[in-house]
């Protein structure tokens, strides 16, 4: 099996601090370490539409680096503190970064996630071999 790693130069420091890869490419798809809403400087902000797009934005630079944009997704977990305080929010964001076909998408609460004050945490997989046809 090979893989490569992915990483975002603004991913270098928290990925050697947490050992761990943004993403991996291995067999025709970019599994991505899941994303939470810190900004640029490592700060949570209060707003969790700020940490909706931050995470999605996060989300994109793997991409980037990959070679990829946000279309070739074709799965996403997300992990909500507080789903239904926030669903509709978090839809309206969504939608603004992905267009059908649409990954699949499972979505679930959880108690609380690593970083403190996140309120979302989004993993997903793309693949680096879209066929537009099928």
């Amino acid at each position: 099996m090979s893989k490569r790693v992915i990483m975002p130069p603004e991913n270098l420091v928290s990925a050697e601090q947490l050992k761990m890869s943004p993403g991996i490419l291995s067999n025709g798809f970019l599994f991505m370490t899941g994303k939470t809403g810190a900004d640029a400087d490592g700060r949570m902000p209060a707003d969790p539409e700020t940490q909706m797009r931050n995470a999605f934005e996060k989300i994109g630079a793997v991409l980037r680096e990959a070679g990829l944009s946000y279309d070739a997704i074709v799965e996403m977990t997300t992990y909500h503190v507080g789903l239904r305080g926030h669903f509709a929010t978090f839809d309206a964001v969504r939608l603004e970064y992905l267009e059908a076909p649409y990954p699949a998408w499972t979505a679930v609460e959880v108690a609380g996630l690593r970083r403190e004050g996140a309120v979302i945490e989004i993993r997903a997989v793309a693949s680096i071999d879209i066929d537009p046809d099928n």
